[in-house]
């Protein structure tokens, strides 16, 4: 039996195991599982991977940063983005070797490009964690201008009281990188004034549970295009699937 799972902590908000549990009843799938590991310390990743039938993992929050030193080789483009998501586990003689990958940037650009087109020329990124590191790469390849936003005051980032009318009248896109309004806590909302959105706006939130969070629906209620993140979540879980199993990776 081949084993695949989810890293991260807490679990209880995430999707990834029905979703590989549903992929391998449909697609006949019988010779592999796909488990949550909630892990209160990364750290503790070399002994999860002594399982001999354990084959690959994919990192959520808030392990996308601080699982990099634990791994033996990282693909150029995850190390570029400073995040990982996608770890594949190959076996040898000896400790298993861990490679590890980005994901989430082939899900966000899935996901955002039949939407946005040519029109977006500036975007707001609503975070600082891992997840906004892939964001902000893909916005980069886009040629999308971007202002990153973080709780705290530091290099590279306004923090939420920096963004007035002006910032909110000059970009299209709003992205919240963040696990806030995630289950359990589904009524909590990104600060930014909701008053200034308009038509010309386009809001997109990688939380998936729930698929319509407070932070999209305030967007639609005043004429947004709203983006949600389940086509993210399963774009970037299928090409989880291919770095796992095709010798490319």
């Amino acid at each position: 039996m081949r084993k695949f799972g989810l890293v991260g902590y807490p679990l209880g908000h995430s999707f990834s195991k029905k979703f590989f549990s549903e992929k391998f009843h449909r697609e006949g799938i019988q010779d592999c599982t796909y488990e949550n590991f909630p892990l209160r310390d990364i750290g503790l990743l070399r002994k999860l991977v002594s399982d001999e039938q354990l084959c690959g993992l994919n990192i959520t929050i808030p392990y996308k940063t601080e699982v990099i030193p634990l791994l033996d080789r990282i693909d150029p483009q995850a190390e570029k983005v400073g995040a990982v998501n996608v770890i594949k586990i190959k076996r040898h003689s000896g400790p298993p070797e861990l490679t590890g990958y980005n994901s989430d940037i082939f899900g966000i650009a899935e996901t955002i490009r039949p939407v946005i087109g040519s029109a977006v020329e500036k975007a707001l990124v609503l975070g600082s964690g891992g997840s906004s590191k892939s964001v902000c790469h893909v916005l980069s390849s886009m040629n999308i201008e971007y202002i990153s936003v973080s709780r705290k005051r530091k290099p590279g980032f306004i923090t939420y009281g920096d963004i007035d009318r002006e910032i909110i009248q000059n970009v299209r896109l709003i992205v919240n990188t963040t696990p806030v309004g995630m289950f359990p806590d589904t009524e909590s909302f990104p600060d930014i004034d909701y008053d200034l959105l308009g038509p010309g706006h386009i809001l997109f939130d990688l939380v998936y549970n729930p698929e319509m969070t407070t932070f999209l629906r305030k967007g639609k209620e005043r004429g947004c295009t709203v983006v949600t993140g389940t086509k993210m979540l399963h774009s970037q879980a299928e090409k989880s699937w291919e770095i796992w199993n095709s010798e490319k990776y």
